[in-house]
């Protein structure tokens, strides 16, 4: 297609993307353009004051506005939904802690434009159905703002690429809202595998098992899009959870990159099941047949000979697991949810300290030695907060503080297109019987010589607490 990315995501040339999910990805999808300045390492003059937008606040959106409304320096100043009983709520909840009234959009579907063009507003904070996620990130930085965007950033590799090159055109953040990197579990692998206690890395196995039969077939919105998903499309359409912590220990896009996917799916078997058992012959849901199977699993080498092992299972009754499993030269780690942790490790050489996993004593001592300094430091304050036990809530603390101090951002626009990459990679493998198929290279060989992730302090005394209501907030236990 001749026309400028940007066309493609404000006109009507917007419809071509289902041609490029279904496979027909055009040649510059797969290079990139090469426009504007890299991204890595890129910072702005800190922002002693923060004015967010929020557009879309449903489940998620309402319950990062009551957080971020907590954080000292970050100011709520516009909020958009299509739905009113939405704004209604987050109206009245501002009002009732004492902040300012934010100014409203939704009277349109795309009056979401009108947020992101305010001088009012310098983030836009998008928790949004997915096929709008490219046209905010993409409009949203062409004005001047920065976006925090929900996961998947985007959902195919043209979206990407617009994505990745408004970023670099615009100079603005393209941040993804990945909540489960800042998780106590995670952080704490991060932790020991930085310090070198399980050696060099060489295969993780993470990924997002969630039972999600009854919610997908009885969704709370009453809108049945993850269903419809299953029912259309291969692959892993929900990559990020285990993905993106997994790819800040072994390194991705700072010194080490993906190389190449197989991806392979089990047949469908449980949401016909569950659909058959749960609804009359009469209600579609009964003889409901999906196209994606049960399970999907991707393999990923990386550049550098490592592995990684991705898994998406949304329909088997099972409990929730997000793998997180590291495999290393001197010892493993392994986290059950946020409730169990596994660690072993060798002192020296091959003196069979790794034969079992620690005892819980000892565990809990690993555990507490090497916990991470943004949980020693914010971790108390967020778990009061809430929000999946307090990630949530460290994950805005983190993005405030780098805008405020002038800092990176920990999840860059590269990071953004390189996981979301995986719904598009993912189905076209499996659509060409497990083929392997190569990753785009977002940062054009900047990962050769990105600075790898490092565990950085967290200086939480920099915000001022004292004038904010922190309190639990039942918001926070229903996203």
């Amino acid at each position: 297609m001749e026309q400028s990315r940007r066309d493609f995501l404000m006109g009507t040339a917007w419809m071509g993307a289902a041609a490029v999910a279904a496979g027909c990805m055009s040649q510059s999808a797969a290079l990139g353009s090469g426009v504007g300045a890299p991204m890595h390492g890129f910072r702005v003059a800190p922002m002693k004051r923060v004015r967010v937008g929020f557009i879309g606040i449903g489940s998620r959106g309402r319950a990062a506005v009551r957080r971020i409304a907590l954080i000292p320096g970050v100011e709520v100043t516009a909020i958009c939904d299509i739905n009113p009983t939405r704004l209604a709520e987050s109206r009245n909840w501002l009002k009732e802690k004492g902040f300012p009234p934010a100014r409203e959009w939704g009277k349109t579907e795309d009056d979401w434009k009108g947020l992101c063009d305010w001088e009012g507003v310098d983030v836009v904070y998008s928790c949004t159905p997915r096929p709008l996620h490219c046209p905010i990130n993409v409009y949203a930085m062409s004005v001047g703002k920065h976006v925090m965007q929900e996961v998947p950033g985007v959902f195919d590799l043209e979206e990407c690429w617009a994505t990745v090159e408004a970023a670099e055109k615009y100079r603005r953040h393209c941040y993804m809202l990945e909540n489960c990197v800042y998780g106590e579990y995670e952080m704490l692998a991060f932790n020991l595998i930085k310090k070198g206690m399980l050696g060099e890395i060489v295969q993780a196995e993470v990924g997002y098992t969630h039972d999600q039969r009854a919610l997908q077939y009885n969704p709370r919105d009453g809108v049945f899009w993850r269903i419809k998903r299953h029912q259309t499309h291969h692959g892993n359409y929900y990559p990020t959870h285990g993905l993106v912590p997994a790819g800040k220990c072994l390194d991705i896009n700072r010194g080490d990159r993906f190389d190449y996917l197989v991806s392979m799916e089990t047949k469908s078997a449980s949401f016909e099941t569950y659909g058959r058992a749960k609804f009359p012959a009469s209600d579609w849901r009964h003889n409901a047949k999906m196209v994606k199977g049960d399970v999907n699993t991707c393999l990923m080498r990386t550049v550098n000979g490592k592995v990684l092992q991705l898994t998406h299972n949304v329909c088997t009754p099972t409990p929730y697991d997000r793998g997180n499993k590291y495999l290393g030269t001197k010892g493993t780690i392994r986290g059950i949810k946020d409730e169990s942790y596994q660690i072993c490790f060798e002192t020296e050489t091959g003196d069979k300290g790794a034969e079992k996993f620690f005892d819980a004593q000892r565990a809990q001592e690993v555990r507490e030695m090497y916990k991470h300094p943004f949980w020693k430091t914010a971790g108390d304050i967020a778990k009061k907060v809430g929000g999946h036990g307090g990630m949530d809530f460290i994950m805005d603390l983190r993005w405030v503080y780098c805008l405020q101090n002038g800092l990176p951002m920990d999840t860059d626009v590269y990071d953004l297109a390189t996981y979301s990459s995986i719904v598009e990679l993912s189905e076209r493998s499996v659509n060409a019987g497990s083929r392997p198929i190569e990753f785009p290279d977002y940062t054009r060989g900047g990962w050769k010589t990105a600075k790898p992730f490092t565990v950085e302090e967290f200086d939480i005394s920099k915000f001022d607490f004292s004038t904010r209501p922190i309190a639990a907030d039942k918001a926070q236990q229903k996203v």
